[in-house]
């Protein structure tokens, strides 16, 4: 096996994945988050909290990709906004 490379950066909810291969994004937290891999295949990445038990399931890549992705990135992050909102709150 050769060498690899890969960097995440994270800019809050959002993170820019790089590597060898390419670039990859994604958004949502450690539990639950929805991105493009660098190849260009979409995917959903769920974590249950404190059992070890993590699913992922690729789609289609993104030429290929529904509409479906862009309206879960919107909930995601209307999700993300009405907690801040509720934590700044209190």
């Amino acid at each position: 096996m050769g060498w690899s490379y890969r960097k995440s950066v994270n800019l809050g909810p959002f993170r820019v994945n790089l590597s060898k291969s390419g670039v990859g994004y994604s958004v949502g937290d450690k539990d639950f988050r929805v991105g493009v891999n660098s190849k260009g295949r979409r995917y959903e990445a769920l974590t249950v909290p404190g059992t070890g038990l993590h699913y992922r399931s690729e789609g289609k890549s993104r030429g290929q990709a529904s509409g479906c992705m862009g309206v879960v990135l919107l909930m995601v992050l209307l999700a993300a906004a009405g907690v801040q909102l509720f934590l700044y709150s209190w």
